[in-house]
């Protein structure tokens, strides 16, 4: 780098990239435990699921029962399987999970947050894949708290002239 003669911003635009390259994508390792499985945690609304990845055939266990039983809505189940279908690896790993706390979609969004982490710590690699498609941020909108002298967060009661 001490040799390179910098004579435009041309230059200095490739030699400013060669560097952010060399050292802004670190090497990240497999996190596995000494059941080949990888665990995250995913949050949403109030919702906390606790998911294991594993190579499989694509099972999905849900506190204890299969998805199709705890998530009853096509729609709920399509949000869990989007970060293995952006990634491509749809049906190739068992995933089970422990969620607590909110309603129906919060926590698939939480499981889908989950998913999405641990696969990125099953394969280092998805991880630019996974955080484009938005499956890494943690969806941070929560329900607004209720204000004194409003019906609702924002509501107001019926205005009455007489």
């Amino acid at each position: 780098m001490s040799g390179t003669q910098v004579r435009s911003l041309a230059d200095l635009k490739e030699v400013a990239a060669a560097v952010v390259a060399e050292v802004a994508a670190p090497k990240r390792e497999a996190k596995r435990d000494a059941q080949g499985r990888s665990y995250a945690t995913g949050r949403r609304k109030n919702a906390v699921a606790r998911v294991w990845i594993k190579p499989g055939k694509g099972e999905i266990i849900v506190n204890g029962r299969k998805v199709t039983e705890y998530f009853a809505r096509p729609v709920l189940r399509m949000l869990l399987t989007q970060p293995f279908l952006v990634a491509d690896r749809y049906n190739q790993f068992d995933v089970f999970c422990t969620v607590k706390g909110g309603g129906l979609s919060g926590q698939a969004g939480a499981v889908r947050h989950g998913i999405s982490r641990a696969l990125t710590y099953f394969e280092p690699d998805l991880r630019g894949i996974l955080k484009v498609a938005g499956f890494l941020t943690r969806d941070s909108r929560v329900v607004e708290r209720k204000k004194y002298g409003k019906a609702k967060a924002r509501r107001s009661f019926q205005f009455s002239k007489r």
